[in-house]
C-alpha cells in the first residue's frame, strides 16, 4: 500500500535531533521551526536514543509489488473518494454562487 505521508531523509531526521540533543531545544520549538510534528520529532529522539547513527538508515522495502487485483481495488477507492470530493466541490460553488445573488 503506498503512503501520502512525507518522508524525511536522514540528514533532516539528525538535524532534528541535534537541534533538541545538542542545542537544547525543546522537540516542540523544533518541530514548529521546522514545520513538522512534535510527535514526529520526539519520534526521531527516541529512535536516535535507541539505535544511535543507524536510526534513520534506509529500511528494506518489500521487493514484491502488489498485486494486479490489490492494485484495482486501491484505484477503486481512490476513485470513489476522489469523485466524492469533486461531487462536494460542485455543490459548494453552486450554494456560494446562488449566495452571492
Amino acid at each position: 500500500m503506498y503512503s501520502n505521508r512525507k518522508r524525511y531523509d536522514k540528514e533532516f531526521k539528525l538535524a532534528a535531533v541535534h537541534l533538541v540533543k545538542e542545542n537544547g531545544m525543546s522537540a516542540a520549538k523544533a518541530a514548529k521551526d521546522l514545520g513538522v510534528s512534535q510527535a514526529t520529532v520526539s519520534t526521531w529522539v527516541r529512535e536516535f536514543e535507541a539505535q544511535g547513527h543507524v536510526a534513520f538508515e534506509q529500511r528494506k522495502i518489500d521487493p514484491k509489488p502488489p498485486s494486479t487485483e490489490e492494485e484495482v481495488r486501491r484505484l477503486h477507492r481512490e476513485l470513489a473518494r476522489v469523485t466524492m470530493e469533486r461531487d462536494i466541490l460542485k455543490k459548494a460553488i453552486t450554494f456560494f454562487r446562488d449566495e452571492e445573488r
